[in-house]
């Protein structure tokens, strides 16, 4: 990549980051763009699509999300060990508004630019499950598909109520713990 196609790549990086966070993951493309410095062409050339786009930005994140993974890897207790993760991607699903949905609906469409971030997440989230399995801890029905889009689910709905700080961690405790005592 050229040195100005380069720069414009970052300045695209950093005002999307920027609108996502302010807006949301619908925010216009327009106005990243815009404050970016380059045309809506420009944006296209580097990201094709909006998915492409939200992809890299969250390369961050999901190096994150990987990580925190890897060091939950050994945990003495496998089962809290997966909880703790769990609650790192609901934070991460609810760190912009739209990204639940849009992480939700990635995970039917397989050939999604957001899908390349859901599948090492799927793998690193199959390794602590497996790992909670073997220890006896969770049933063996229980999928890391399902997992994740329960806490996509999670995401979502405490992005619906952003005044209540709490309710994502008290839905994933309540779908942990069961309605029953």
């Amino acid at each position: 990549m050229r040195a100005d196609a380069r720069r414009n790549h970052e300045r695209l990086l950093i005002e999307a980051r920027a609108a996502f966070a302010a807006q949301g993951a619908d925010a216009p493309l327009e106005e990243v763009a815009r404050r970016a410095g380059v045309g809506i062409g420009t944006l296209y050339r580097h990201f094709p699509t909006r998915a492409d786009l939200l992809n890299a930005v969250f390369q961050e994140a999901l190096a994150e999300l990987l990580d925190r993974s890897r060091e939950l890897a050994d945990a003495d207790e496998p089962c809290r060990a997966l909880v703790e993760w769990l609650r790192a991607l609901i934070a991460h699903a609810g760190e912009y508004r739209g990204l639940a949905h849009a992480l939700m609906s990635a995970s039917y469409d397989r050939s999604s630019a957001l899908a390349r971030c859901s599948d090492p997440l799927r793998a690193a989230g199959e390794r602590l499950l497996e790992r909670a399995r073997k220890a006896g801890q969770v049933r063996a029905d229980v999928s890391i598909g399902d997992l994740m889009q329960l806490t996509n689910a999670i995401a979502l709905a405490a992005e619906q109520c952003p005044e209540d700080a709490e309710l994502a961690d008290r839905l994933l405790a309540l779908t942990l713990r069961g309605l029953k005592d």
